[in-house]
């Protein structure tokens, strides 16, 4: 069977640790006379991560050298997310989004009284039309559209989409061509990468 994109990891479990970076595209400069410092903001926004697996026999660190090598470098995409926190802390059930592409502050209903909490990852769309995104501030639902503030920005355009509150996943593709792994003479294998967001 042909291998299509993106991928799903082979397993959540054997993730010992996940670094994200949230990367900004800002230029910052300073005067070397009166250290007054001047930013412009550009639209570039997007995730990073590094990923270390737990320490694994062959059986299963095979499955996970396999996938690896199956995203041949950079060319192909899979799908991430936090394993811990892919599930909201707030109380809201659903969440519908609209806003334009570049928006970081997204017209959403929820239902009244129910929360979304600063922190809480949410993604928009599937598969390769898959985005993660954060909550970057407690958000009370009243039925009607109020704004939420996210992070990162809208990459298109979104009109009264459902938010995932439970599975929210985002696209990604590895930071490098170069895959690696190491096997010691107990015949454990060490596996670990790096990856960023695919915008």
């Amino acid at each position: 069977m042909a291998i299509t994109y993106p991928l799903s990891l082979p397993d959540y479990t054997t993730i010992r640790s996940i670094d994200f970076r949230a990367i900004n595209s800002v230029a910052y400069s300073r005067s070397p006379f009166s250290f007054h410092g001047q930013t412009h903001t550009y639209s570039g926004q997007m995730w990073s991560v590094d990923v270390s697996l737990k320490p694994m026999r062959r059986d299963t660190a095979e499955k996970w050298v396999a996938w690896l090598i199956s995203l041949r470098g950079q060319h192909g995409t899979f799908l991430l997310s936090d394993p811990i926190s892919h599930s909201i802390q707030g109380t809201a059930t659903a969440a519908t989004v609209s806003g334009s592409a570049g928006d970081n502050t997204v017209s959403t209903v929820v239902t009244s009284g129910q929360t979304l909490k600063a922190g809480d990852f949410i993604g928009f769309g599937a598969g390769s039309d898959s985005t993660l995104h954060k909550v970057l501030e407690d958000y009370t639902g009243t039925g009607s559209a109020a704004d939420l503030e996210i992070w990162p920005s809208l990459r298109k355009a979104r009109s009264s989409v459902s938010a995932d509150l439970t599975s929210a996943n985002g696209l990604f593709r590895l930071s490098s061509n170069e895959t690696a792994y190491s096997v010691d003479q107990l015949a454990v294998y060490g596996i670990s990468f790096g990856a960023m967001e695919a915008v």
